[in-house]
């Protein structure tokens, strides 16, 4: 739990660790198209890289979903009701959590959860000293693996997940139904899940979000090949491999890939992979959604739509949604 009167932190730690980086980086490597999880993106320079994509003019999500959740906040708070455990899917920074913690003098329990530890403890410390008495309970996990959730010092009327950012864009979909199964199970019959989603929209904007005039985006992508070098024992040359992404209409979603600009090989330890020129490593799937169709894939985990808000151009919407069997 959170001591809320000198900010010390209790944590609940998974130890998401170097086995399972290694053993997924490893596997994704040797498919036929090679591929890396997203979630490994954030070691303390990406989660640092991630911030400065999140303040690019051309990166309008976090903005974007700040302003609906600032506008619309009473209602929101609302439809979450009082009294609830509020436990959120890879925290980050916490800054769109602030506004509802902020407008929630009710809550029972904040559960945070997030693959970085040192973020995480962080984010948490600062929270606890703004929010003197909130019991605040953070684990640290891969919110896509089997953790249980802690025990808090308080009853609560029921649990709200709360996922912001458009991150459930980044699952394919088997792996989007998957992880809503999961959040079925942890909110429970009544519970509740906010959920911030990117909606389908012109592909000139999505290009532009993607592909930012000062490289961070393409930075925070390499940056994935120099985490391998320093905690895999990688040789990958980072100055081969050039970003690259783009809309994919059929699929409806950008596809971020690290293209190699030269025939070559790269060692992850013992193991060699080698690289045509022009073959490429697909680090992340961003999956663009409307409305109605998050209804009907959410519904298949047993949740019904009870309202979405959206920002003028409708580019983003904020979904909250109740497990009704």
């Amino acid at each position: 739990m959170a001591n809320s009167a000198n900010g010390v932190i209790q944590l609940l730690d998974y130890k998401p660790g170097i086995g399972d980086f290694r053993r997924e980086i490893l596997s994704g490597l040797a498919q036929e198209q090679k591929v890396t999880p997203p979630k490994y993106f954030y070691d303390d320079k990406g989660s640092s890289l991630f911030e400065s994509i999140c303040m690019l003019d051309e990166y309008y999500i976090p903005r974007t979903e700040v302003s609906i959740m600032e506008t619309n906040i009473d209602e929101i708070c609302a439809f979450l009701g009082r009294n609830v455990q509020l436990i959120e899917y890879g925290c980050g920074n916490c800054s769109k959590t602030q506004i509802l913690i902020d407008s929630m003098p009710a809550l029972a329990t904040y559960v945070p959860i997030d693959i970085s530890r040192e973020q995480l403890l962080t984010v948490t410390r600062r929270m606890a000293l703004n929010h003197r008495g909130l019991d605040i309970v953070p684990v640290c996990a891969d919110y896509t693996s089997d953790f249980r959730l802690p025990v808090s010092r308080y009853a609560s009327s029921r649990a709200v997940v709360y996922f912001p950012g458009s991150s459930f864009g980044n699952f394919h979909p088997r792996e989007g139904r998957r992880f809503l199964d999961q959040v079925a199970k942890v909110c429970g019959l009544g519970g509740g899940l906010l959920i911030g989603l990117d909606l389908k929209k012109d592909p000139a904007v999505l290009h532009r979000a993607y592909n930012d005039r000062d490289h961070v985006t393409a930075n925070f992508n390499l940056n994935l090949l120099e985490r391998i070098n320093r905690e895999l024992d990688g040789d990958f040359r980072l100055e081969q491999f050039e970003h690259y992404a783009f809309y994919n209409p059929k699929k409806g979603r950008v596809e971020m890939h690290l293209i190699s600009l030269k025939e070559q090989a790269a060692h992850v330890g013992n193991a060699v992979f080698s690289f045509a020129r022009g073959e490429s490593i697909w680090t992340e799937s961003s999956y663009k959604f409307t409305p109605d169709q998050f209804a009907r894939i959410s519904a298949e985990s047993g949740f019904k739509m009870e309202h979405v808000w959206t920002d003028d151009q409708q580019w983003f919407g904020v979904f909250y949604l109740v497990r009704i069997n």
